[in-house]
């Protein structure tokens, strides 16, 4: 998107090539997600854009973050937050990265297997953790139904399991697809999610955090929904698998939404051949 803002700054003609970003419109971004979901609780993906201005601003306005490393937790605690605002959402991390975030007061991580479950247990004792399902990924630009997750009923089992393992099983997690374009893409998923809880609660094991990850898209070339019916058609998932027990805390975990359309790159073509 090119704001007056940066069209000033382009026209001072830096040396290329450079991204130039306006804060003003992740700013907006950020004020439209919080209308659109406002039952949940805002986590910054910080792989999508991870200057320290950016953070900065989000911490200011009240958001916490999705990390994927110790690196980008060190981000985060430098913005302002601290380790109660940081998930470390990596399904995938090497026991020393997880005693470290523990070490910084993180206390929320995922797991999809039990090899990572043993992990958490031994590298971060009383840690709350939540298990990520898989998704389908039908209709985003770019699935991740390949790269991260788990089965149902694996889930439920490593999540009353984990009740065994000296951390807090809190809750279930799942990403619908980057750039998803379908508002109604996250139904199927909260209704998996609705199974897992109600099986742990059988099983004597109270769940009471969802995470309904990122996938909200950015306008590039082609217009996308407005974010308010994304809001509407969670909420009435919500409403249709939970009935009147919505878990009482709700995650979401946007990245491009937040940033894709706050920027521009200004570069120079050398040849066309």
């Amino acid at each position: 998107m090119t704001t007056k803002k940066i069209q000033k700054f382009i026209a001072e003609r830096r040396p290329t090539p450079y991204l130039v970003v306006d804060l003003d419109v992740v700013a907006d971004n950020y004020r439209k997600l919080a209308s659109a979901v406002p039952q949940a609780g805002i986590y910054y993906a910080v792989k999508a854009n991870p200057a320290p201005e950016i953070l900065s601003l989000l911490a200011k306005m009240g958001a916490s973050f999705d990390t994927a490393s110790v690196a980008e937790i060190d981000m985060a605690l430098a913005a302002g937050v601290d380790g109660g605002r940081i998930s470390f959402g990596n399904t995938i991390k090497k026991a020393s990265d997880i005693a470290a975030a523990h070490a910084r007061g993180v206390k929320l991580y995922a797991f999809d297997s039990e090899a990572e479950l043993d992990k958490l247990a031994k590298a971060a004792p009383g840690a709350k953790v939540f298990c990520r399902i898989l998704t389908s990924g039908e209709g985003a630009d770019w699935p991740l139904s390949r790269k991260f997750g788990c089965e149902v009923e694996m889930a439920r089992d490593l999540l009353i399991a984990a009740a065994k393992r000296g951390v807090l099983p809190h809750g279930v997690s799942f990403h619908v697809g980057s750039q998803m374009k379908d508002t109604n893409a996250w139904d199927a998923a909260v209704a998996q999610a609705a199974w897992i809880f109600r099986e742990c609660e059988a099983a004597g094991v109270q769940l009471s955090m969802l995470n309904i990850g990122g996938g909200f898209p950015t306008r590039y070339r082609k217009d996308i929904p407005a974010m308010q019916s994304y809001g509407e058609a969670i909420h009435a998932s919500l409403a249709r698998h939970f009935g009147n027990r919505i878990p009482s805390e709700i995650i979401v975990e946007p990245g491009r939404q937040m940033v894709g359309n706050a920027g521009v790159i200004d570069t120079e073509v050398v040849l066309v051949s």
